[in-house]
């Protein structure tokens, strides 16, 4: 399970799905190439004569209501140049009660980092790349004084997940009590707020700006043969600050490197209690493959140096960047409780979620980047 969270992806068969609605016309004029979903979010890709792909993204069964974005938000997010070698941001058309996007690749970044051959890391790293760029020129559009909340999505679930204010499936309470004993009430006071700040920073000189929302892995589409990078966002776009998507891209690296025996470099995680006759043994599958911390390093390096003024202020705050890997990482871990179900494998991801919360997601932002 933890290789397949850490990819961006849950595991089909531990996950609830449904019968596809009114995509299923897709199908009838375009091949299907993949499906996949959990109770949050269905996925279905299909491919275009011309060479292209259509990405549909639609509401999984534990969702009620349709995918939208934000109209408010829509005009305000860039349409980078090819040149620029940033992504294309797509922000989907509503199609049926869900949004469709075009891309040039039918497998997301996510889908690359199971590939052991090292073109799949290099797709990777070129994809993160263009990911920074993007991120960059959508950070800098500026927006009005006093700019109306619209808090992402992720951020909203993880929130009312730790306070105990929404409702949460068996599998998600059993997960909070059980974070309780493990983290104890410090550490999740500490989340919550570092969640609040991400939204509603009240620091000097502290300002918001667009976000995508759910800059991970899985959002990430590479080319398959030649054509742009493409970053899907839409329903998930929101205002605050900067730091939640870097920090967001981060957190899936971060979890990549604890759970992956190929980009762990013997630091991931190699059993259930992490002390096996395997524990810190690289996979040999690994070599020639970029070690997570060098895909970190790529993609901050893209975003641009945290101490380079923009018209908004600094890029970034690495200490912030950190804080809100980890909120990206509990994130996943409740989602995964809320929308699949139990596993004992939930209590790893306490244990490791509690160490980030201590180191407050140093571990996110490589040393010589900030």
């Amino acid at each position: 399970m933890s290789e397949a969270l850490a990819a961006g992806r849950f595991p089909a068969g531990l996950c609830a799905s449904r019968q596809p609605g009114a995509e299923e016309a897709l199908g009838e004029s375009f091949p299907l190439v993949a499906a996949h979903g959990t109770g949050l979010q269905l996925t279905r890709v299909h491919h275009e004569p011309g060479g292209g792909f259509l990405w549909w993204h639609g509401p999984g069964p534990g969702r009620t209501g349709p995918l939208r974005a934000p109209g408010r938000l829509l005009a305000r997010v860039p349409a980078p140049a090819a040149a620029s070698g940033a992504a294309l941001l797509s922000t989907g058309t509503p199609y049926g009660d869900g949004l469709l996007h075009r891309a040039a690749g039918s497998a997301s970044a996510a889908a690359w980092l199971r590939d052991p051959r090292p073109q799949a890391g290099r797709l990777v790293a070129h994809a993160l790349v263009a990911a920074g760029l993007a991120l960059r020129l959508l950070h800098d559009v500026p927006l009005p004084p006093d700019p109306e909340p619209v808090d992402p999505p992720g951020v909203r679930r993880m929130r009312a997940w730790a306070a105990g204010t929404g409702p949460s499936a068996p599998a998600a309470v059993r997960l909070r009590q059980r974070a309780r004993e493990v983290w104890g009430r410090a550490r999740t006071a500490l989340l919550l707020d570092w969640a609040h700040d991400a939204l509603r920073p009240a620091g000097p000189g502290d300002v918001v700006a667009p976000l995508h929302g759910w800059a991970s892995a899985g959002a990430l589409v590479p080319p398959r043969t030649r054509g742009r990078v493409a970053l899907l966002t839409g329903e998930d776009l929101g205002v605050g600050r900067r730091e939640l998507d870097l920090g967001w891209m981060l957190g899936d690296l971060v979890e990549l490197a604890w759970s992956s025996p190929l980009y762990g470099g013997g630091q991931g995680r190699r059993s259930g209690t992490g002390d096996g006759p395997d524990a810190g043994r690289a996979d040999p599958r690994s070599a020639g493959l970029p070690s997570a911390a060098a895909l970190q390093a790529v993609f901050l390096r893209a975003y641009g140096d945290p101490g380079a003024a923009s018209a908004s202020g600094p890029a970034y705050d690495p200490a912030a960047v950190g804080r809100c890997a980890v909120i990206r990482v509990v994130t996943h871990m409740q989602d995964f409780a809320t929308y699949c179900e139990w596993s004992d494998e939930l209590l790893d991801y306490l244990a490791f979620t509690a160490e980030l919360i201590d180191e407050e997601g140093r571990r996110a932002v490589p040393r010589g980047v900030s």
